[in-house]
């Protein structure tokens, strides 16, 4: 099982990651202002993430999807991303970059199976 582990960077904005079972992270969020925004934002994921459809941007006829959805795009660095996008069209959460498009589609699918995870602040 994962989690979603909150922290305070050093300018005491919070944000967090939603680590896989194995501890390594497979989303990270914006930041926010206060805890209570870190909250919400992993309230949206758990609401949003199952039941995300995946927008590919990385195929010349892109199909919309209706938000909430994944975006699957390559960076400038040629790697794959994918960024979660809630019903607002806000984006709650962005992954690390992957070598191949299936690994990111992998984590698409690792992001649905650890959304419903517990939550921890590190101190």
């Amino acid at each position: 099982m994962g989690k979603y582990l909150i922290e305070i960077n050093d300018k005491g904005s919070y944000y967090f990651n939603l680590l896989a079972g194995n501890n390594e992270p497979i989303l990270h969020s914006q930041m926010y202002k206060a805890r209570k925004g870190a909250l919400k934002g992993i309230a949206s994921i758990t609401k949003n993430a199952d039941i995300a459809p995946i927008e590919d941007l990385t195929v010349e006829e892109v199909v919309k999807e209706k938000n909430p959805k994944f975006q699957l795009f390559q960076g400038k660095d040629e790697k794959y991303y994918f960024r979660l996008v809630a019903g607002n069209g806000q984006a709650i959460g962005r992954s690390e970059g992957y070598n191949s498009k299936s690994s990111a589609k992998n984590g698409i699918e690792s992001v649905k199976k650890n959304s419903i995870s517990p939550v921890e602040t590190k101190k």
